[in-house]
């Protein structure tokens, strides 16, 4: 069975780096949804508690009731996630 992986990308304004992120997943054939951050300052607080993060990007892959996050910048990192799920698939 071939699951879906869900991708969910925490960005600001005038973030190049959550543009970099966008523009990958996007050219790698990803759907993703996008919370902004900067419309409501709040949902920092619920980075911080889930990832201990408080600035993006952030981007949330999994399927089912497991997710991982990339919060590290570059793509590398969210290279070597997504592989793993697309393996786990």
């Amino acid at each position: 069975m071939n699951k879906k992986v869900n991708v969910v990308v925490w960005e600001k304004q005038d973030c190049p780096y959550c543009e970099e992120v966008k523009r990958y997943l996007t050219d790698n054939g990803f759907e993703y949804r996008t919370v902004d951050i900067s419309r409501h300052e709040a949902l920092r607080e619920v980075l911080l508690i889930k990832y201990g993060v408080d600035d993006v990007p952030v981007v949330e892959i999994g399927f089912g009731n497991r997710f991982d996050a990339v919060t590290e910048m570059g793509i590398p990192k969210l290279e070597k996630t997504i592989r793993h799920y697309r393996m786990s698939n």
